[in-house]
């Protein structure tokens, strides 16, 4: 038991030294990460008709598509962000089905859709760390 107790307060740890550390870029690959993780953890429960658990894990990936939502920037985001916007509400409404009906399959429709939302995101790493270098942030003063 205290193993796991350590185990758990070390990982929390770790979790919240990345987030301290992360650029915007990374936190919001972090909450997406954070998104798939939960999505998997709920086709277990749904597996194991843990409806207890399905629910939460459900439940958190549908607030992280909230504050994803609450990232867009329309004016800048233009047609990108209205079109993110979009899908993020598609999602919920899918997992809410999944939820309802106890179902996989929406909860895998979701997993792809983020899975693709995140392999774009992660294909900008290299010009995110450009414009959130400390370097490049102190030669713009």
């Amino acid at each position: 038991m205290n193993v796991a107790k350590g185990a758990q307060q070390y990982a929390q740890m770790n979790k919240q030294t990345g987030v301290e550390s992360a650029n915007p870029h990374q936190l919001i690959g972090m909450l997406y990460q954070g998104a798939l993780d939960n999505l998997q953890q709920a086709i277990g429960c749904i597996d194991r008709n843990d409806f207890e658990g399905r629910g939460r894990h459900l439940g958190r990936v549908i607030t992280i598509l909230g504050g994803l939502q609450g990232f867009l920037d329309h004016e800048k985001g233009g047609e990108i962000a209205k079109n993110l916007d979009s899908l993020y509400d598609y999602m919920s409404v899918r997992l809410f089905d999944a939820s309802k009906e106890h179902d996989k399959a929406p909860v895998e429709e979701v997993i792809g859709l983020l899975k693709e939302i995140k392999a774009g995101w992660d294909g900008i790493a290299d010009q995110a760390r450009q414009i959130y270098t400390p370097e490049s942030n102190a030669m713009s003063e």
